[in-house]
């Protein structure tokens, strides 16, 4: 099972920035498109940047602008570096695989941990 293991959370002021980082325990950055979500408390998780195997980019319009997805096959890291950053971005992020099945996109299971992100002055 591919673990997934995000970092590089913590707190932040208003208009601060932030990288978080993904690490895979295998190379699949290169047969998986990966993206960022965020749950916020009381808020379901939704999908705030995604990244093709071809490179190409997605954002939730929350974010366009201020996040970027990015990724090195080579170190088995997807990043998400988030300038810009707003009180309204607090929340826990995920990373994940995105799965193309004959129903639509989905993602992988267990998902990991987390990392918290809190924006606050």
């Amino acid at each position: 099972q591919v673990q997934l293991v995000e970092s590089g959370g913590g707190l932040v002021q208003p208009g601060g920035s932030l990288r978080l980082s993904c690490a895979a325990s295998e190379s699949i950055f290169n047969i998986y498109p990966m993206g960022w979500y965020r749950q916020a408390p009381g808020k379901q998780r939704e999908l705030v940047a995604a990244i093709s195997t071809g490179g190409n980019t997605n954002y939730a319009d929350s974010v366009k602008g201020r996040f970027t997805i990015s990724r090195d096959n080579a170190k088995n890291t997807v990043y998400l570096q988030m300038n810009s950053l707003k009180p309204e971005d607090t929340a826990v992020y995920y990373c994940n695989r995105r799965i193309w099945t004959a129903t639509g996109w989905r993602t992988s299971d267990p998902w990991g941990q987390g990392t918290q992100v809190t924006v606050s002055s």
